[in-house]
């Protein structure tokens, strides 16, 4: 532990000599007040790591003392020593926002503990976590070249989201590079499986929990069990920013299920989120529902028909309810949800869209300023967080958890970080997403893409006869010759999809009970 830097304020600190020199001994400094005032003038002139209070000081107490440290320096750990252990005394030091509080007589062990705890733990916490992956790295890199199943995949991945978030908590940078290459390795490796097995799913051969049949296997068993449920879409919402907010959710919901679902390919809101509305693929769709489906060539707005797809899977599934569906590309219009909540609670099942998050990442591309504050994952999950604490989302969820609802919480599609150009030759009709093509002459290596030649076999509709479908592999994504470094020098570096990736398929899916009911 380095020379900790202390104030320590006591009327009768002439009785604390030993406790003084004990922690001088260790290679500390003590700088002493016998009264509030004091310690208030030394706290401006000097930086300290950590403050001890005697809460029975006279003149200013040591909780007024207290008060005024905290309102110039709120980083500054305080540690309040007190005779007393009446509860109005120690919640009103708590609520002060006190880092510990020891019980007089006290012993320099204690205190010398109280630093260690409240100054060198951050130290030790980094220390620790660090060694931990290190041990973790050679296990998971293990579970990431023997994994063969779909439920292995999504453990690797749960885990490599788990240290990049204790890492990131840690604050240690030393570890970065190596979790980067382990998240490469294991992309790679999963690219390769999702290539082996993909089209197999569209047989029914050990099908998993696809976008196609998360309404029929997550909401409605729920809604036959006479459950209120509302499901909840957020669109374009990795299941790290889900780790990231589910601190808050957690403070009013019970978790029945933090699962992770696998999203079809073009992990794109066209293809995905009408998929899980009608609880089929969208080659299915386009030959049962062909007015309900639009071709990228096609005019028009490709999610238009939502609705009308669910309320047809729910008839399919003998369901005979009325529904509520909204979608939300604002604040004000979340407001506005829950303004009219009472009216809402009338219906049985209810269905939110939020896409502020698919907003946020069109933006990134688009916007310098919002590039600058979600500069990498870290910061993208961070803006994430700040936009749930202070939306509508948040309010909506604190009120449903004062009543008997069931909430089913998910997405459509994850994003991905691309940072590497793979060139491909089209005609004017090829589609524009940067993670995936659709056309009738594409010209590409054949190594750096999945191709889907026929797209019926990957539950795809196909513009024309000739069409096939290309897909781009963990970080990259295509670029045209013409133009080309223009091209590259605006979209490198942001956030996309429609490709393959575990954060663009793993994607998350809970079942949220209120904790007050």
């Amino acid at each position: 532990m380095k020379n900790v830097k202390i104030l320590w304020a006591d009327d009768e600190i002439d009785h604390l000599k030993l406790h003084i020199l004990f922690l001088e001994g260790k290679g500390h400094i003590v700088t002493t007040a016998n009264n509030g005032d004091d310690a208030i003038e030394l706290a401006k002139k000097q930086n300290f790591d950590i403050i001890f209070l005697d809460e029975n000081m006279p003149g200013l107490s040591g909780l007024e003392t207290l008060s005024q440290i905290k309102s110039q320096y709120p980083s500054i750990p305080v540690v309040m020593i007190t005779k007393s252990e009446e509860e109005d005394i120690m919640d009103e030091a708590i609520g002060s926002k006190i880092a510990d509080y020891l019980i007089k007589p006290v012993n320099p062990k204690q205190i010398l503990l109280t630093i260690k705890k409240n100054v060198d733990t951050k130290r030790l916490i980094t220390q620790k976590t660090t060694l931990a992956y290190q041990t973790e790295f050679n296990k998971l890199g293990l579970m990431i070249n023997e994994t063969s199943t779909i439920e292995g995949w999504k453990q690797v991945y749960k885990k490599l989201v788990y240290w990049e978030l204790e890492l990131e908590r840690s604050n240690d940078k030393t570890m970065d590079e190596i979790l980067k290459y382990q998240k490469e390795e294991a992309n790679n490796s999963y690219i390769r499986f999702i290539k082996k097995n993909y089209l197999s799913w569209f047989n029914n051969h050990d099908t998993p929990l696809l976008s196609t049949n998360i309404i029929k296997e997550k909401v409605l068993p729920l809604l036959n069990e006479n459950n209120q449920v509302f499901f909840i879409v957020i669109d374009n919402f990795r299941y790290d920013q889900w780790k990231t907010v589910q601190p808050i959710i957690r403070e009013y919901y019970e978790l029945d299920e933090d699962n992770l679902y696998t999203g079809i390919l073009p992990t794109a809101t066209q293809f995905a989120r009408n998929a899980i509305f009608a609880g089929m693929t969208p080659y299915e769709i386009s030959i049962k529902y062909p007015e309900l489906w639009l071709n990228d060539d096609e005019e028009g707005a490709k999610n238009q028909y939502e609705e009308k797809l669910l309320e047809l899977q729910l008839a399919e599934n003998n369901i005979d309810t009325e529904f509520y569906f909204e979608k939300i590309f604002n604040n004000k219009n979340g407001k506005k949800i829950v303004e009219n909540l009472a009216n809402i609670l009338q219906y049985k099942f209810v269905v939110l869209v939020y896409n502020f998050i698919d907003m946020l990442s069109h933006s990134r591309t688009e916007m310098e300023m919002i590039k600058e504050l979600s500069k990498d994952e870290s910061a993208y999950r961070s803006l994430t967080q700040t936009w749930f604490e202070h939306s509508a989302l948040l309010d909506l969820m604190k009120k449903l958890s004062e009543k008997k609802v069931k909430i089913v919480l998910t997405t459509d599609h994850g994003t991905i970080r691309v940072d590497n150009p793979i060139k491909v030759l089209g005609d004017k009709s090829i589609t524009k997403n940067l993670r995936y093509k659709q056309g009738k002459r594409l010209n590409y290596k054949q190594k750096q893409v999945f191709e889907v030649t026929n797209p019926k076999l990957a539950g795809l509709p196909a513009s024309h006869l000739s069409s096939r479908y290309i897909f781009a592999q963990n970080k990259d994504f295509f670029a045209y010759p013409n133009n080309y470094n223009y091209y590259v020098k605006y979209y490198k570096d942001t956030f996309q999809h429609g490709g393959m990736s575990l954060e663009e398929m793993l994607l998350p899916i809970i079942t949220l009970s209120s904790k007050s009911t």
